[in-house]
């Protein structure tokens, strides 16, 4: 999963770069609310980390703004501003979370996984699906209570898919988060992932929409 990490402290931006890393996440990192995308459309992330103090501005205005534009992004702000009329106007903004500083990592990462379920519809660290079960915090997934052995490209495109199960997923969007970090993915490399993802959990589970792109079929 890709996050967005909007953060001024360069020893704390580190520090949360590599840790989410660690947690298996990809991070793109900006220091300043004038470098900040000004949407959010998908499929630029998964979730925003968002700090409320920024040098060239407040990260409430940005998140304000985000809001207005419709976006559904989670978006769970790391702030020092701790008091409780921050807390209310930050959720109240449109925040899905808030976590005031210093704060435990773990919690970080166990808040930051529950607004991802959240925003996915799924109640648990494990996502059922008909016969197919996955766990995105341990990035395994089984069939029919049987282990599927996927390689990282294929479970990053099964979690994608996974997320909006039944619904069409644009090949823009696919390509993008499979590659968040770089160049995003040919067609070819897509449909080769889709073909090795089919021939392990079934091809009746993957729905192709031509020229558009591709369905979890519970």
């Amino acid at each position: 999963m890709h996050l967005l990490l909007i953060e001024d402290d360069l020893d704390l931006g580190r520090a949360l770069l590599e840790a989410m890393q660690l947690h298996g996440f990809s991070v793109e990192w900006w220091r300043r609310a004038a470098d900040a995308p000004p949407r959010l459309d998908q499929p630029l992330a998964d979730a925003v980390l968002l700090d409320l103090g920024l040098p060239d501005g407040s990260g409430l205005d940005l998140l304000a703004r985000w809001r207005r534009q419709d976006s559904r992004l989670p978006i769970l702000i790391i702030t020092a501003q701790g008091a409780l009329q921050d807390r209310l106007a930050g959720l109240d903004a449109g925040a899905d979370d808030y976590l005031v500083k210093p704060f435990a990592t773990e919690e970080l990462v166990s808040r930051l996984r529950a607004v991802l379920r959240r925003s996915a519809t799924q109640a648990s660290e494990v996502w059922t699906l008909g016969e197919l079960c996955i766990r995105p915090a341990a990035r395994t997934a089984e069939l029919a209570g049987t282990a599927l052995d996927l390689s990282r490209r294929e479970f990053q495109l099964l979690l994608e898919l996974a997320r909006s199960a039944g619904k069409v997923v644009p090949k823009s969007q696919i390509a993008q988060k499979l590659e968040p970090l770089g160049e995003p993915l040919n067609a070819a490399a897509i449909e080769m992932h889709v073909f090795n993802l089919r021939k392990k959990i079934g091809a009746e589970r993957i729905r192709t929409t031509r020229g558009v792109g591709y369905a979890l079929i519970a």
